[in-house]
């Protein structure tokens, strides 16, 4: 981190919150639930809080390039963590509420985290237990006191009222303390680090700067690089995704800042569904297995109707697929003739639809982090919901391609944004981009820094990709997936597993034939609609085990298997099958924190099944 004194003007995330706090103090900018009512946080309250947050950092005595880690779900103190943090010039460190005691140890010991927020009691005995392993934590906020005050006599622990009663101590000794150390700031400042999934070994730290950002921002937020026309203090988000994923970060905390769009908290994850509903977001970011559940409970709720209503669904919904299928070829443009339809379909079945699953006000929906089966994009898009399929990661600050409005490809990533390079490499297809969003590097890790950024600038993303008609970009899977058969045929296995996971029938697929003579694959099943299926059936069940060892649960996957098999060359077909016999777990090393497969954990965790699979 350099030091050096810049201009006051030099907009930050901060500077862009504490703007709006003076220029509309009463406007809201948060909402979040208190004892199950919406409660609102104005922008002045807000940058209130971001600024006693910061005092306390100093009070506590944070310096420049000094990390503070959260470990919490969406809430506004998330943010006024985050921005506090930002404004005292220190270093976010996001940890994800799934994280078990093990992996917090290693983030915090890998980022030497002076200070940790943590939501409640099951956080604090993750860091209390794993205290020994972090020698540079030396302090603990906990924000929920449920559990923990009366019960718990460490020094290093600290309420979130202490903490801000510490800085308004500080503020008012220390009047301008704050201000000044933002108008310290550099764009070189690493501004936060998020660690990136660790599906192939231990996470790494991605640093972003303040510049990294601030191309960000102007890239995705001012430059409408998502939306058209761009976001603004009209827009409704709801925040529910973790936020220590860049694309969350985006759609949250920089939305908000550098736009005003309203950032709604979601209770839970669990309570997603009712917090749609309630709030009707106009800009909805989702990863896939978010649409693709819901997408499963339409089909529920569809199967479990009334003789009449599951017809008239039915046929709406068959309506809404031929609307698909012209807005595919059209790029995502309406004709008259898919208006018409439109127009009668939103007074019969689409209003109700879109009311019921939280998305009748949408006016931009995004999935990425991940590939996505077309066939699920072109149901919401079918329905009325202007669905996008994104791109970036964490290295690039999430600024890589967008498909725009208009100008939709289904089954692409969509074109480069303006302003950034972005190149298939010719001898491997992996993607590459170079702009001003590229990181500083991985923390603490020149090796790995080396390994995927080049002396010209280049981001080697690890993904391989083609162009489609010359301007979208095509993902076709990550390098280090690409299944090679004993024929030595490239197979990218996210293809099938993706037109798999397209039936609500299918949660999990992990296509397995790496030096094998063909492919097989490890299914698991959704346990909601398949159970909803067995239940229409009278066929009695007790676990998820018991259900998927079902002779007709088998008959039902076996189809789908079959007619997936029907859209690939014979070598890409799944000649076989196994099911899951347990749902995949974070907390088991299954699953990221994000919720992708750790393909190699799940081949040797289930070893038996597959060499069962290739013994037959």
């Amino acid at each position: 981190m350099t030091t050096g004194t810049m201009s006051r003007t030099t907009a930050t995330i901060v500077t862009r919150v504490r703007e709006r706090a003076r220029s509309a103090p009463r406007a809201v900018a948060l909402r979040h639930k208190d004892f199950g009512i919406w409660q609102e946080v104005t922008w002045g309250a807000y940058w209130t809080q971001v600024e006693l947050v910061a005092h306390a950092l100093l009070a506590l005595g944070v310096e420049p390039g000094d990390r503070v880690a959260v470990h919490s779900e969406n809430r506004p103190e998330w943010l006024y963590a985050d921005l506090g943090t930002v404004a005292a010039r220190g270093i976010t460190v996001g940890l994800y509420p799934t994280n078990p005691p093990a992996e917090v140890a290693y983030l915090l010991a890998d980022s030497g985290a002076k200070l940790l927020v943590a939501e409640d009691q099951e956080q604090v005995d993750k860091a209390l237990s794993v205290l020994g392993d972090c020698p540079d934590l030396r302090r603990i906020v906990y924000l929920e006191p449920r559990g923990i005050r009366g019960r718990y006599d460490d020094d290093v622990l600290m309420s979130w009222p202490e903490l801000l009663a510490l800085g308004a101590a500080h503020r008012a000794e220390h009047p301008g303390a704050v201000e000044r150390r933002m108008a310290e700031a550099e764009p070189d400042d690493v501004m936060t680090l998020i660690y990136t999934s660790g599906t192939t070994g231990p996470p790494k730290g991605v640093m972003l700067t303040v510049a990294n950002v601030e191309f960000a921002v102007r890239t995705l937020v001012e430059g409408g690089g998502f939306t058209a026309p761009p976001p603004s203090e009209r827009d409704l988000a709801l925040s529910y995704l973790p936020l220590c994923h860049v694309a969350e970060r985006a759609f949250t905390v920089w939305f908000n800042a550098a736009a005003g769009v309203q950032v709604n908290f979601a209770e839970s994850i669990d309570t997603v569904p009712a917090n749609l509903r309630e709030v009707q977001p106009t800009i909805l970011f989702g990863v896939p297995r978010i649409w693709e559940k819901v997408l499963a409970q339409v089909d529920i709720r569809v199967e479990s109707a009334s003789p009449v209503k599951r017809a008239l669904t039915r046929l709406w919904l068959r309506v809404a697929d031929r609307i698909g299928d012209t807005l595919v070829r059209t790029g995502g443009r309406h004709t008259l003739g898919t208006r018409a339809a439109y127009a009668m379909g939103w007074v019969l079945c689409y209003r109700a639809l879109r009311e019921r699953i939280g998305m009748r006000r949408v006016r931009y929906a995004a999935s990425g982090a991940a590939p996505i089966a077309p066939d699920v994009l072109k149901f919401y898009m079918g329905i009325g919901v202007p669905m996008h399929e994104v791109y970036g990661m964490s290295e690039n600050t999430a600024v890589a391609t967008a498909n725009r409005p208009g100008r939709v490809r289904l089954g692409t990533v969509g074109e480069p944004h303006p302003g950034i390079e972005l190149k298939i490499d010719d001898a491997t297809g992996e993607i590459l981009t170079r702009h001003p969003g590229n990181f500083a590097g991985y923390w603490r890790n020149p090796r790995a820094t080396a390994d995927v950024l080049d002396e010209d600038g280049w981001l080697h993303t690890g993904d391989v990709g083609e162009w489609v008609e010359g301007t979208h970009v095509r993902i076709t899977d990550r390098m280090k997936d690409i299944i090679i058969t004993a024929g030595g045929k490239n197979i990218a296995p996210s293809e099938i597993e993706n037109a798999l996971k397209a039936s609500p029938y299918v949660k999990e697929a992990v296509v397995v034939g790496d030096q094998r003579p063909y492919l097989v694959a490890l299914i698991g099943i959704e346990p909601d609609t398949v159970g909803e299926w067995a239940r229409r059936r009278g066929l009695p069940y007790t676990t998820y085990r018991d259900l998927s060892e079902k002779p007709q649960v088998r008959e039902l996957v076996q189809e789908i298997v079959n007619g997936v098999n029907e859209r690939f060359a014979s070598v890409e077909q799944v000649k076989r099958f196994a099911f899951l016999p347990k749902e995949l777990d974070h907390e088991d090393g299954e699953l990221t924190a994000t919720q992708k497969v750790k393909r190699s954990a799940v081949a040797k965790l289930f070893e038996d099944l597959v060499e069962g699979m290739y013994a037959r």
